[in-house]
């Protein structure tokens, strides 16, 4: 895989389609980058100004969409003060592709009904992950 940075979080605008009925907004495909197989996909509600945090994956990808609302998502490698906040949601439909090893959190900006989709490389699995308190890296979520 190679070195990981905070620039391996991938950004990619997506296509919102509108349409008579309502719009039509693509989430991923098998040849899109990013894509690193599929283990399986869910969603999670976070109500505005609630934080979930703080996770490091290490063997699954990621690849986070907000399909309603706004929401934060805050990466860091190694628990430091180096923070790279990026914001997507429905006025920023983007996917964001999160590689294993990185700490990440987020937060819901949007007024209500803040909705993150994880398209994950692999089935959740406990002995994967780490976790740590939200306030336990020197982020201010404030």
């Amino acid at each position: 895989m190679g070195t990981v940075t905070l620039d391996s979080v991938v950004i990619t605008p997506l296509k919102r389609i509108a349409t008579g009925s309502g719009d039509v907004m693509h989430g991923m495909k098998a040849i899109d980058s990013g894509y690193a197989g599929f283990g399986e996909a869910y969603f999670s509600w976070i109500d505005h100004g609630a934080v979930k945090a703080w996770k490091k994956h290490s063997r699954m990808t990621m690849n986070l969409l907000v399909p309603m609302g706004s929401v934060r998502f805050v990466f860091t490698l190694d628990a430091s003060d180096a923070f790279r906040e990026i914001v997507i949601g429905e006025s920023h439909y983007s996917r964001l592709s999160v590689p294993p090893g990185i700490w990440f959190g987020f937060q819901g900006v949007g007024a209500s009904g803040n909705l993150v989709l994880n398209i994950a490389s692999i089935g959740h699995d406990p002995a994967e992950v780490e976790r740590l308190d939200a306030g336990a890296l020197n982020f201010d979520w404030d």
